[in-house]
């Protein structure tokens, strides 16, 4: 099949589960609508619906670790105070991964060829800002196009209807509405781009 794979290291990072509240439980898997947002930021696409259809498929190399901090969380509790500040801030415990090594596959997809571009020459590409997976505080460490693994398995997501891992493929930012949520399963399996139809690909899409 026609792809391109990466190796993606995140020394920290935190991939909130849509229920969460008090406690900001992560989800142990980036879901696929961050790492498309990830990759048209390292293309340096402005436009999020530029490239429907986008196939992905994901594997977490190692285990990242989970811990637990306190941080202060702003929220809307009174027009009298500024954003951030009395009670428009509180502590809340939230859950980070350290040290995430994730596998990325991008199938035969128009974004296909940009991402060749920036593995060849990145001064080819034109962007901004730092580059994240998730929160712009979750900085991405190092990238390598077409890693050589020698055999390694890692952990896969797998679509699967009865699958327990809910995870969404596309977010809505005005209201939860129009989000895509599609059902995942882990399945470790060697780290090489899989053939065409296995299960492992997942399109992106807001329907």
């Amino acid at each position: 099949m026609d792809a391109i794979s990466m190796l993606v290291s995140v020394p920290v990072c935190s991939f909130r589960k849509p229920y969460a509240r008090e406690f900001f439980e992560t989800e142990r898997f980036p879901p696929p609508a961050t790492v498309y947002g990830f990759l048209l930021s390292l293309v340096g696409e402005e436009d999020r619906e530029a490239y429907f259809g986008t196939k992905l498929a994901l594997a977490v190399v190692e285990e990242p670790a989970v811990s637990t901090i306190l941080r202060t969380t702003w929220r809307i509790k009174t027009k009298k105070s500024a954003a951030g500040t009395g009670n428009n801030k509180k502590p809340d415990y939230q859950e980070i991964l350290t040290g995430l090594k994730l596998y990325v596959c991008v199938g035969d997809c128009p974004l296909l060829g940009r991402l060749r571009v920036s593995a060849l020459s990145h001064q080819q590409i034109y962007r901004f800002g730092g580059l994240s997976l998730g929160e712009s505080r979750d900085l991405v460490n190092d990238l390598a196009f077409n890693p050589q693994l020698a055999g390694q398995s890692g952990k896969w997501l797998v679509n699967d209807p009865k699958g327990k891992i809910p995870l969404s493929v596309w977010v809505d930012h005005v209201g939860s509405k129009r989000t895509v949520w599609r059902q995942m399963e882990a399945k470790m399996e060697r780290l090489q781009v899989p053939p065409v139809g296995d299960p492992r690909w997942i399109d992106i899409s807001n329907s």
